[in-house]
């Protein structure tokens, strides 16, 4: 049992990096080319970010695809000691991999994820199933968990939901999320969006926005249509950014939380 537990444990480099060892199976594509093919894959945390990523073992990659950066970028991944350029597919992805400055991870590469940075790999797989974005972390949990809580939200002052039956999503790190059913939503006093998310944790989903002339930001209210099988209670249910709208649980106004979502929605221009 101890020899399992150590083997689990994360472990800290001299230089502030967190990593551990994972015992998924990882595959990361571009189109049909398989470039990374990993069954001793790495969780690496660099300090700083929220999320993980994973290296692997030089031998459980395609080496023969990288090339020696030729514009390698200054100050990012923790001072990396080496930037590779991806050759595949007649064309060039530029700085797509890289090592880290620590000596238990001398011998890994990470590599981009497309979704996430727009280079790196296209398609990522851990067993069968394709993730995106980032890692899932094994520290963090996501659950969703049906309740009878009196929730209201309103925009600007307008009540635009209302319902005894949300789906209640907590996620390590990030406020109470209230998911609430469409036929409880004034979605007629809102106007659906083309934008997208991917979550690692959730899957993709679709947006609206509030027309009316308050400063607002765009893109307040989402839904996964699809969700990843581990929320499916969420399906179809519409929830709001607590950081921007007033949510009232139980007759008690909450307040808004500060989350990293806080800067990108303060700096949206209003619609």
């Amino acid at each position: 049992m101890s020899t399992f537990l150590t083997a689990r444990s994360v472990r800290t480099t001299p230089e502030g990096i967190l990593w551990e060892p994972s015992e998924r199976w990882v595959r990361g594509r571009t189109g049909d080319i398989t470039v990374v093919d990993s069954r001793h894959p790495v969780l690496v945390w660099e300090p700083g970010l929220p999320v993980p990523t994973y290296a692997f073992p030089r031998e459980e990659i395609r080496a023969d695809l990288l090339r020696p950066a030729e514009n390698p970028p200054l100050g990012t991944h923790s001072g990396s000691q080496s930037f590779y350029d991806l050759e595949v597919g007649g064309g060039l992805r530029e700085n797509a991999a890289w090592t880290f400055p620590a000596a238990d991870l001398a011998d890994h590469i990470a590599f981009e994820w497309f979704r996430r940075s727009g280079k790196g790999l296209d398609h990522w797989y851990e067993e069968e199933e394709e993730i995106f974005i980032h890692p899932r972390d094994p520290h963090k949990r996501v659950d969703a968990l049906p309740s009878s809580r009196h929730v209201t939200v309103a925009i600007d002052g307008t009540v635009v939901a209302d319902t005894r039956r949300p789906v209640l999503l907590f996620e390590t790190g990030l406020p109470v999320r209230y998911y609430i059913p469409r036929e409880d939503v004034r979605l007629d006093l809102l106007v659906p969006t083309d934008h997208t998310s991917c979550c690692p944790y959730k899957g993709t989903a679709a947006y609206w926005s509030w027309p009316g002339e308050a400063d607002v930001p765009p893109n307040l209210l989402w839904s996964y249509p699809a969700p990843l099988a581990a929320v499916a209670a969420i399906e179809g249910l519409v929830a709001f950014y607590n950081e921007a709208v007033d949510i009232t649980v139980d007759g008690r106004l909450l307040e808004r939380p500060v989350t990293p979502f806080s800067g990108a929605l303060a700096a949206r221009p209003s619609t």
